[in-house]
């Protein structure tokens, strides 16, 4: 009789994060290391941790804003200067050409770009312009204006326009053209930018542009109007910017321990911010009074503390890059802990942080070509005037600049190995509660719904 052999069963199979195959290494070890399942959260008691620092912080938030609160910019009377003039909308009805002589010889003047009149030239052929006034109490009413031939602005006939109102002047001169309606342009890439996100971010890029109107509320009805209303721009900006973090981090990636995480990492870098900025802007005398518009401000509201208000900007123009840098490395961490739970906080912090160092240097070079980029009319001026370096560096228009890039760039690099050691930190701290047995990640054929982490 012949018997039959049964063929043996297979081995017990590792669970994740275990032997050879949890890092790769190892027949099937590719398949596991890239699991997708769900991942565990962390435990009740680090939750607890984590709420007690960011509840206290988040309520201080909410009393700074009730306190600040301006309830609206304060009224003042006009100067007609710069932004501070009343405008109205117009179009061009019509344009002629004329003989730049005959307009000299009646002595008429023309508009350069900032609406200040200047002397015609005696040569060439220019542009009369009707404008028509679309709104305002002028409504229906036209003026004239001489475009010269080497004028950087072109009027064209149908153009809309946006011109600004001198009551004070003589009637031939109240009306004035200062610059190009472009809210159709400028809607119109606002709506292909908006639709670029939700097409490819989906319901996370819907989430974003929510963020990012709320954030815009909060600058333009909480921290431009109290700053205005004498409060210190200081203490505005940082009310104001934490308020933006709290909700553009929580509505964007959910109410998690990941996300507080990231929101703890940003905290810790935004005052270091503030203390270097605060530091070097007094040491190295910078006013922040360095352009017409600054001018313009302290004139109108002398008691605005000009260098706060520098101090405001730096603080407000490092949050968005801090926000991306922080949540990045805060996913990376938690994603080497799925990948391989029994990975320790070191070794989590130092896989952490050799991702960080790419995300540094790309960063940094992004933020100061950034800062380069809107200065580069100003660096050509000093080019042109074939000043030194140190004399460029020195001055304070350039100064300012220097200030707010280096210190921003610091908080920054700063924020990496803050955001990674807190991260590696809070998952390699957490341990299954007695009786229970310790936690795995599913293979990639496991099912279930995505947990909060």
């Amino acid at each position: 009789m012949t018997s039959t052999q049964q063929p043996p069963p297979p081995p017990p199979q590792p669970p994740l994060g275990q032997g050879p195959s949890a890092s790769g290494h190892g027949p099937g070890g590719h398949g596991h290391s890239h699991s997708h399942g769900p991942a565990a959260p962390v435990s009740q008691h680090l939750r607890k941790v984590i709420a007690a620092i960011l509840v206290p912080f988040s309520v201080a938030v909410v009393v700074g804003l009730v306190v600040l609160w301006p309830g609206g910019a304060p009224d003042h009377e006009r100067t007609g200067v710069g932004f501070d003039r009343q405008t109205q909308q117009a179009t061009v009805a019509r344009v002629d050409k004329v003989d730049c002589k005959s307009v000299n010889a009646t002595g008429s003047s023309t508009q350069d770009p900032s609406g200040t009149p200047t002397q015609s030239a005696d040569a060439g052929t220019c542009e009369k312009a009707t404008i028509r006034v679309d709104t305002g109490k002028d409504e229906g009413r036209t003026f004239t204006e001489i475009v010269q031939p080497d004028s950087p602005r072109q009027l064209r006939e149908g153009q809309k326009v946006i011109v600004a109102y001198a009551p004070d002047a003589p009637e031939e001169l109240q009306y004035s053209v200062t610059d190009v309606n472009r809210k159709i342009p400028m809607a119109l890439l606002a709506g292909i930018f908006a639709l670029v996100v939700v097409a490819v971010g989906r319901m996370r890029g819907v989430m974003a542009l929510v963020a990012l109107t709320i954030s815009f509320l909060v600058l333009t009805l909480f921290i431009l109007p109290a700053i205005l209303q004498g409060s210190n721009p200081l203490v505005v900006a940082v009310v104001g910017a934490s308020a933006i973090m709290l909700i553009a981090l929580y509505t964007c990636h959910g109410l998690t321990a990941r996300t507080s995480v990231a929101v703890l990492g940003t905290l810790v870098s935004l005052l270091l911010i503030g203390l270097l900025g605060s530091l070097f802007i007094g040491w190295a005398a910078l006013t922040g009074n360095t352009d017409d518009n600054t001018g313009l401000i302290h004139g109108l509201y002398p008691d605005i503390d000009m260098s706060g208000l520098l101090l405001a900007g730096v603080i407000i123009g490092s949050l968005g890059v801090l926000d991306d840098v922080t949540v990045t490395q805060t996913s990376a961490v938690w994603e080497l802990h799925e990948a391989n739970p029994t990975m320790g906080w070191r070794g989590l912090y130092r896989a952490g942080i050799r991702i960080g160092r790419d995300h540094i240097a790309s960063v940094v070079n992004t933020l100061v070509l950034a800062y380069a980029g809107a200065a580069l009319p100003l660096l050509l001026l000093f080019s042109i005037a074939q000043s030194s370096v140190v004399d460029v560096a020195n001055s304070e228009l350039v100064a300012e600049e220097i200030v707010r890039t280096l210190v921003g760039s610091i908080g920054l690099v700063a924020a990496v190995p803050v955001t990674t050691a807190l991260a590696a930190l809070v998952v390699s701290a957490d341990r299954p509660m007695p009786g229970k047995p310790a936690r795995t990640a599913p293979g990639r054929g496991g099912g279930g719904r995505r947990r909060k982490r």
